[in-house]
């Protein structure tokens, strides 16, 4: 089950040291993190990205090539709905809201999201014997 849940998305991280490095996400993490972001109303594709940064101290960087694939696959799945607004710039820009089947779907993800957790942090600070 949770198997279903590793793909190779890129994501870039900072190192200590203030370098970028390359990582693999699991899969669905994207998906996940769009699908919060989306609970607080409609956004567009930047400011999604950038909720996310902001929200992760900056340690998750949404890649656009990464971000944009996320959004249409979330929408042909019908977990969110798009719709042209204005935006901030008083550009014409696409917005994503979150549907129904997206709330049902953010609930599974965070629950499998926990499993997950807990499972890997089991592995890596097994209990003292």
């Amino acid at each position: 089950m949770l198997r279903s849940i590793i793909y190779g998305m890129l994501e870039k991280m900072p190192s200590p040291q203030g370098h970028p490095l390359e990582g693999e996400m699991l899969q669905g993490t994207l998906d996940l993190l769009i699908l919060q972001t989306l609970v607080l109303g409609p956004a567009h594709g930047h400011t999604i990205a950038h909720v996310i940064e902001q929200r992760s101290e900056e340690v998750l960087q949404v890649e656009h090539g990464s971000l944009y694939p996320a959004l249409h696959r979330l929408e042909n799945r019908g977990w969110i709905a798009s719709f042209w607004g204005t935006s901030e710039n008083n550009r014409k820009a696409r917005y994503y809201r979150l549907t129904a089947a997206g709330r049902k779907q953010l609930l599974e993800h965070t629950s499998r999201w926990d499993r997950l957790v807990r499972a890997v942090n089991r592995v890596l600070r097994p209990a003292e014997e």
